[in-house]
């Protein structure tokens, strides 16, 4: 069993977060998760079942992990998941309402058991300064130039950065 891939890459002024993971032979599937903000954007699964028997197995589930992990990269360097990244759904604060300042903005009882969460309180300036970073007003612009110098400087091409990587561990 491989113990997996796992990159924070800089998208657009975002950190997205790409996992892949190994379950090992007796359920074999390849899993790879794209993140942003802790919310999966993006899951892929690959089964391995038909080559089990293979002498160098380990070798090509290493490999087909690269692979996958690659792709969804690549796949989110095309700008694919930008539509669910960068929007923010309004589905999201459906259930809340907004208080004066003392007060807390709190998810009623009968809400959050309709759609199995816990209630959640924000004060708010936590709400408004949450809508402001998700709304992007608070975080670097896409085009870098809220960007410092030296956070540029040690930024690398993705293709660059991945092949880097995965020849350190030949």
């Amino acid at each position: 069993m491989i113990l997996g891939f796992n990159h924070n890459v800089m998208y657009k002024g975002e950190v997205f977060h790409v996992q892949t993971e190994d379950s090992g032979v007796k359920q074999p599937n390849i899993t790879t998760l794209l993140y942003k903000g802790g919310v999966i954007l993006c899951s892929k699964k690959t089964s391995y079942a038909d080559i089990l028997t293979m002498e160098n197995l380990e070798d090509v589930v290493e490999e087909l992990m690269k692979e996958q992990h690659k792709e969804l990269m690549r796949r989110l360097r095309s700008g694919e998941f930008d539509e669910r990244a960068f929007a923010l759904p309004a589905s999201t604060f459906e259930n809340y309402r907004i208080s004066g300042p003392e007060e807390k903005v709190t998810e009623s009882a009968d809400a959050a058991a309709e759609s199995g969460a816990a209630a959640v309180a924000f004060s708010r300036d936590e709400l408004s300064r949450a809508l402001k970073q998700l709304s992007g007003k608070d975080s670097p612009r896409s085009d870098g130039a809220d960007i410092p110098q030296d956070v540029k400087s040690h930024r690398r091409n993705l293709d660059e950065e991945l092949d880097r990587f995965f020849d350190s561990l030949k």
